[in-house]
């Protein structure tokens, strides 16, 4: 957990409920208030601001999907993470509050477990967006300042990309066997980049979304993400949020919003049959067309916690079959003479051979 206290508002017009979640929130180093009825919830939330709302849906006064929407058109709490619980499964319900602003949803009764892990997933999710946000302003005000102090918001550009750098390192150290794949696959992008003659300032671009691609998966639990065997389909729909919470975390921050297409989109298929949103063909941005090579190409040749690294004729051969499928036709050809020049020479060598022949 951080060190910073983190401030939960539970409202809930039921005691026990109320008791019930404090006592688990503050197991996880929460501080907690509570509110009874969705009235007096929007006022402890304007008066303390919390890091973290659980809303009841059904309350006397305030439903609470009336309350999440006065809380999310006050600008004071408008981007207050809000979780609604309630006992109602239906997909209009549901849907209700998402139009209301909530952010997740919990179905009662609770799950504790359940509960302890979208807490501990906003707690990290809050956390590096507030950071973010933070070094953005500071950019922000240093680039209004004289020539001397757009020289030094340069160098912060300079640091900020040094923290990607970190960043990306902290995220691949998680697991051991990925260490080094954000360095390895940003400077393989660069290389395609630079072929298809794509602006510099798009490429710089392509490298920090290609070193913030996997930064989504600070919130998938780690007994999924460094789990050795195949992972059920549950835990695949739990890994599939990352794309998600990369553009969450992500796209609040001007200076990082031109990056995301490739931590967003980088799991699309040329086909429409990726994720997150099942684009298809040119739908898929250009730089996620070319990174999702480079990904897909780096996973195979090295170790991972499931299989042992591929052979680069192996790797090679499934990249080229995957053309029209998984991966952008016109690109494929470019990509695998960048990544395997001696294989690809081979090959041509082949091929060439043959017809002669």
């Amino acid at each position: 957990m951080q060190n910073q206290p983190y401030n939960v508002l539970v409202i809930d017009d039921d005691p026990n409920v109320r008791d019930i979640l404090s006592s688990l929130l503050k197991r996880e180093h929460c501080v907690v208030r509570t509110a009874a009825s969705g009235q007096s919830g929007i006022v402890a939330a304007r008066s303390e601001l919390p890091d973290l709302i659980l809303l009841d849906v059904m309350m006397p006064d305030l439903d609470g999907f009336s309350v999440c929407r006065m809380l999310r058109e006050d600008p004071l709490t408008a981007e207050v993470p809000i979780i609604m619980i309630t006992a109602l499964d239906d997909r209009a319900s549901r849907l209700e509050g998402v139009k209301a602003g909530a952010d997740e949803f919990l179905s009662k009764p609770v799950e504790l477990s359940e509960l302890r892990l979208r807490v501990r997933t906003m707690q990290r999710i809050n956390r590096y967006r507030r950071l973010i946000e933070e070094r953005e302003r500071a950019a922000a005000q240093e680039r209004l300042l004289t020539e001397q102090a757009r020289q030094a918001a340069q160098a912060i550009a300079e640091a900020y990309d040094q923290t990607l750098i970190g960043w990306s390192r902290a995220l691949d150290l998680r697991d051991k066997e990925t260490e080094g794949h954000s360095q390895r696959v940003a400077q393989l992008t660069l290389a395609v980049a630079q072929a298809l003659n794509i602006p510099p300032e798009e490429q710089i671009n392509m490298w920090r979304g290609a070193m913030l691609h996997d930064i989504g998966k600070i919130g998938v639990p780690d007994a999924i993400l460094h789990k050795p065997g195949p992972l059920t389909e549950e835990e695949w729909e739990i890994m599939r949020r990352h794309t998600t919470y990369a553009y969450e975390l992500l796209y609040p921050i001007a200076y990082l919003r031109p990056a995301l297409d490739i931590p967003y989109c980088h799991h699309e298929k040329w086909d429409g049959t990726g994720y997150s949103r099942g684009l298809r063909g040119e739908q898929i941005p250009l730089a996620a067309r070319i990174f999702a090579l480079v990904d897909v190409w780096d996973a195979l040749t090295n170790d991972r916690p499931y299989r042992k690294a591929w052979s680069r004729e192996q790797a090679w051969q499934y990249i080229h079959d995957q053309k029209g499928k998984h991966f952008d036709p016109q690109l494929v050809d470019l990509f695998l003479s960048i990544a395997a020049p001696d294989l690809t020479k081979v090959i041509e060598r082949q091929v060439s051979g043959g017809k002669e022949d």
